[in-house]
């Protein structure tokens, strides 16, 4: 796959929208990293939320809860369908990054079980601080997974051809700044 990393690239080092191989408007390893971006700010919300007063309490309130619930569902979807579409597409297309991939979708299944914990928790009527907690522990997670995931795969999904951002990774690119409740 010569091409990977052979793109024209503009002053930052993305892919120049014109030449995405699959005629992409925004090249998919652009994509990925806003979708990570994304998320990373969402977690952020979530967790922030549950520091204010509406998280202190022996329950969480019905919009956090809510909230929480979104978070854990766009994560798993987006987590979901890289496995099932962008890295199926790219061991066929870069088969030297079976490894890598190996390994995302071994953190994936950590996070699934961490996502798994949080849900518990939130329908269970968890206190803030005992989901708070959670979520710090895949907050530290997720940052290591994705600036990994990043470093290894934005140029080889620059190249991929075929499919969209919400095939293969789950998600569309957010639009402006949606919330998760306005995406799920």
């Amino acid at each position: 796959m010569a091409a990977v990393g052979m793109e024209a690239r503009d002053g930052r080092g993305h892919v120049h929208p014109s030449q995405s191989p699959a005629g992409r408007l925004t090249a998919l390893g652009t994509q990925l990293i806003e979708i990570h971006h994304w998320l990373r700010e969402e977690l952020a919300r979530l967790r922030a939320s549950l520091d204010s007063p509406d998280g202190a309490g022996p329950g969480l309130s019905r919009e956090l809860r809510a909230h929480c619930l979104g978070f854990c569902a766009a994560l798993d979807r987006h987590h979901t369908s890289e496995d099932g579409g962008a890295f199926r597409v790219l061991a066929e297309q870069v088969p030297e990054l079976r490894p890598v991939l190996a390994t995302l979708s071994e953190d994936h299944r950590a996070v699934a079980a961490i996502l798994t914990r949080v849900e518990e928790l939130v329908t269970g009527q968890a206190a803030g601080p005992t989901v708070r907690a959670e979520l710090d522990g895949l907050a530290a997670l997720l940052e290591s997974h994705f600036s990994y995931e990043e470093r290894k795969l934005v140029a080889a999904l620059d190249a991929v051809s075929g499919g969209t951002a919400e095939e293969l990774l789950g998600l569309d690119v957010p639009d402006g700044d949606p919330t998760v409740e306005e995406r799920t």
